[in-house]
């Protein structure tokens, strides 16, 4: 599990970075929807930089420490779901739900069924009311999370299309659809399984650095030297 074309970067390396690009002149624009800078020079995009997530991007454009940083994430498919607690880099708790959301003929979810086929036969009455279990529960957890702990940060990988079955159940979530602490997870989860919510720390926990297509240069020439880029490519 990564975050596609990207090169991770610890504290250290994307601090040296950071430093490089302003002391080069280069403008960063911070988009807090996804926790990452946007790298220009000119009106000229050189690459984005995925920022981790226990540090904030201040207003005078520096990485500071979330003091006791506490995460919480939700990753959801179609009949499963894992939820998960983090403090500080730690996964403290979690749990996977699952359901009978999915027609075993078709094998299309009893969601998109419903856009077609309405709710009339008795399976897909007993699909429906899986699926409002299902996301019952997991605002259930979620909750707990947010009653027991001060939580910072909250973490979601959702398709769209269940996104008003999630923010709409009758137990409705404890961060807002619209709150500047609910961000993408950044990776793609196949199962929603306990053993991809366990790699996130490797993730979330260190910045990604993503060089546009065109200047995939820019980081060789600032790495140096052949001895100083072997002792990056080591770190890496």
């Amino acid at each position: 599990m990564k975050i596609p074309n990207t090169q991770p970067l610890n504290l250290t390396q994307t601090l040296q970075l950071l430093d490089h690009l302003k002391n080069q002149g280069f403008e960063f624009s911070y988009r807090s929807g996804k926790h990452q800078l946007v790298i220009e020079s000119k009106g000229i995009q050189y690459g984005k930089l995925f920022l981790p997530w226990q540090y904030q991007w201040s207003e005078n454009q520096k990485l500071e420490p979330i003091t006791d940083f506490h995460l919480a994430v939700v990753a959801i498919r179609s009949g499963q779901a894992v939820c998960g607690y983090f403090h500080g880099e730690n996964l403290i708790n979690h749990k996977v739900i699952r359901a009978y959301m999915v027609r075993k003929k078709q094998g299309k979810s009893q969601i998109k069924h419903l856009k077609t086929k309405g709710k009339s036969r008795a399976g897909s009455r007993i699909r429906l009311e899986e699926t409002e279990r299902f996301f019952n529960q997991i605002n259930e957890r979620l909750n707990e999370y947010h009653a027991a702990y001060p939580i910072d940060r909250w973490g979601i990988a959702c398709s769209k299309t269940l996104w008003p079955y999630f923010f709409g159940s009758q137990v409705t979530p404890p961060v807002d659809q619209q709150s500047e602490k609910l961000l993408p997870l950044p990776v793609h989860f196949n199962l929603a399984s306990f053993e991809e919510i366990q790699q996130l720390p490797h993730i979330l926990f260190q910045s990604h650095w993503l060089i546009s297509n065109s200047k995939d240069d820019f980081l060789t020439e600032w790495i140096g030297n052949e001895s100083q880029k072997k002792e990056w490519d080591e770190d890496w």
